[in-house]
């Protein structure tokens, strides 16, 4: 039970309250905060990149196919690896389809595209990596996996070799310790699909050598990316934010919203796609098996038991037509997030479209201000460019941290201490926001 109030004007529209024109200081302070995303505070000009010119890339699915199509655009030689000839296959299908795609738009020249596909060599023989600069695994999201394969590519790869994790959510520390030489091991987090996504977050060990770093970050803008250096924790600062968000959506839907009206909510708001349907985009099967599956307890789990894996199947949290893709609230949805509200002990109520939104943004923001602490992040503007990039925060609102500061710390502040009054202690505010609430500062200024 959703009531849209016009209260929920009061968050939506403090994107640049005390500025003269809408987004326009916004606009300026992120182009700005772009530009110091690339500048590491503790590691000096003298430090320079490695020399990277041929990568290896483990794993040909979804996204290890896109990081490679990354550095084939760049003229950079690629060795894709995989453990079985039919996924070799699919992948390089996979990469030579989306070439041919773009030929056909006009994008590329035919001779572009046998000229990139030239670069690859596509291997099931994991010694291809032997004499590549850079590795880069898109391997199945397992530490146990993860870090069986660092072990034996330390064996097999030459010394000097950087050797780079695209885990979004696992202990780069944990992973670089199956290695003899852990300095060379970093974290090189691509957003999916990665040939389009701009955000890479680099994701410094604490044993990764400083020109390590470097080289990730290099290569990053060399292939168009934008690099921002974080730091090791679960899901590092966008995926962990956005942990803290989803956790947010979810409860709302047991205490009385629907998917779909947190996803208006928030596509009112700016975002390209609200939280469910982003997941049905996804694949609500990513990370799922029918071994391990909950549904009597999970609302996703029982969605896939039911063949409803998203878009691909045409059904998830939405329904899909099936030639236009295009989304509609679904009847046995909301019967299932019903019984689910019973099951879990929770009694339907009315949620305002301003509870939908504070809770999903206050969440994040809060979360982001621990990540401060915590010196995840070096700044709040690299978390506000992380949003923009990997997440589709609207450049005109300046990212989450930017829109906190112009909303007023201490009115977030106060919204926070009211839900953890009202929802827990997952709610608890930050230090670091309740100290710059006191004195009225800013993350961002």
């Amino acid at each position: 039970m959703v009531k849209s109030s016009t209260p929920s004007q009061t968050v939506a529209s403090a994107e640049t309250q005390t500025h003269a024109g809408p987004g326009v200081e916004a606009a300026c302070y992120y182009a700005m905060a772009e530009r110091e995303a690339g500048v590491i505070p503790d590691v000096g000009d003298d430090v320079t990149a490695r020399p990277v010119r041929r990568i290896g890339v483990i794993g040909a699915g979804t996204m290890g196919g896109g990081i490679s199509m990354n550095f084939l655009n760049a003229g950079i030689p690629v060795a894709l690896i995989d453990a079985t000839q039919a996924a070799l296959d699919r992948g390089v299908s996979m990469i030579r389809g989306n070439y041919e795609r773009s030929a056909a738009k006009g994008k590329l020249t035919p001779k572009d595209v046998e000229r990139r596909m030239g670069l690859l060599t596509a291997t099931t023989s994991l010694e291809e990596v032997a004499g590549c600069d850079l590795v880069i695994e898109a391997v199945f999201e397992d530490m146990a996996l993860k870090k069986d394969l660092f072990a034996r590519l330390d064996d097999i790869c030459k010394q000097g070799a950087v050797l780079a994790t695209n885990t979004s959510y696992l202990d780069v520390n944990e992973i670089a310790k199956a290695t003899r030489r852990p300095e060379d091991v970093v974290g090189m987090h691509f957003f999916s699909p990665a040939n389009v996504m701009k955000l890479l977050e680099v994701v410094r060990g604490e044993m990764s050598a400083s020109e390590v770093i470097v080289t990730a970050m290099e290569l990053g803008r060399l292939v168009g990316k934008v690099p921002v250096l974080v730091g090791v924790c679960n899901g590092f600062v966008g995926n962990r934010m956005l942990s803290a968000r989803r956790k947010q959506a979810l409860a709302l839907i047991q205490e009385g919203a629907m998917p779909w009206d947190v996803d208006r909510v928030l596509e009112e708001f700016g975002m390209p796609m609200g939280p469910f349907a982003m997941t049905d985009l996804a694949g609500l099967d990513v990370g799922w098996s029918s071994e391990r599956s909950q549904g009597d307890s999970l609302l996703r789990d029982r969605l896939c038991e039911l063949g409803r894996r998203g878009q691909k199947t045409h059904a998830g949290y939405y329904s899909y037509d099936p030639k236009t893709r295009q989304r509609s609230a679904d009847p046995m949805v909301e019967a299932l997030v019903a019984e689910y509200a019973m099951r879990s002990g929770h009694s339907q109520r009315l949620i305002t479209d301003q509870e939908i939104l504070e809770r999903c943004l206050f969440s994040s923001v809060n979360e982001g201000a621990k990540i401060l602490e915590e010196g995840i992040a070096h700044r709040a503007s690299d978390i506000d460019v992380i949003w923009v990039n990997g997440y589709g925060w609207p450049k005109r609102r300046g990212g989450p941290m930017y829109w906190a500061d112009d909303f007023g710390l201490d009115k977030v502040l106060e919204s926070v201490r009211r839900y953890e009054a009202m929802l827990g202690n997952e709610w608890h505010p930050a230090e670091l926001l309740c100290r710059l609430a006191a004195r009225g500062g800013y993350f961002t200024r």
